[in-house]
């Protein structure tokens, strides 16, 4: 995946499209983001580059729960994509 504002915005269309609040905050957040599952919001650290939160909210989308018939289209093909990329990584450990 390309480290560009296009993958990202592509990215954050997950969560939001799913109901998800995401917003970006200051804080010491070990992960980079915190999960507020009884408000369905996702915090994540603003003071990440570009290439920081990707990577975040790539690690962060596999552990939301998603209703996959809520996303659009091209948010479906990325979800996959980033569903299969986790199983590939954890059948490789």
């Amino acid at each position: 995946m390309k480290y560009t504002q296009t993958s990202l915005d592509k990215l954050e269309a997950i969560p939001e499209q799913a109901g998800y609040v995401l917003r970006y905050e200051r804080g010491s957040f070990q992960s980079g983001y915190c999960i507020l599952e009884e408000r369905k919001v996702v915090v994540l650290n603003k003071f990440l580059q570009t290439e920081g939160r990707i990577n975040t909210l790539v690690d962060l989308i596999p552990q939301l729960e998603i209703n996959v018939e809520l996303l659009t289209d091209e948010s479906k093909k990325l979800y996959a994509e980033i569903m299969a990329k986790l199983i590939t990584v954890e059948q490789g450990k």
